[in-house]
């Protein structure tokens, strides 16, 4: 891993997040104290992790059985609560 300071990092900074993305990371240093690394952005998958998940066996019987039942939604207890006055 290259290691640069944060004096060069503050004079290149566009030349150096090139050169994380196309060589890896960079550990930027202070007085030789490491203090922060630069990495490259992995490619995000096209289609989401909760879109790409594929439910359990035990958790698909749940479902069928009817004993995994809707409820009410987070998003509205959260409105909700949010909008109560508050003492």
């Amino acid at each position: 891993m290259k290691r640069i300071s944060i004096r060069e990092l503050h004079e290149k900074t566009g030349k150096y997040i090139r050169k994380a993305a196309k060589e890896g990371e960079l550990l930027v240093t202070d007085r030789g104290k490491a203090i922060a690394k630069i990495v490259p952005q992995r490619e995000t998958p096209e289609v989401p992790y909760f879109a790409r998940r594929v439910l359990t066996p035990g958790f698909r019987r749940l479902g069928k059985n009817g004993r995994l039942r809707g409820g009410t939604d987070a998003t509205r207890i959260v409105s909700d609560d949010r909008d109560r006055p508050v003492e």
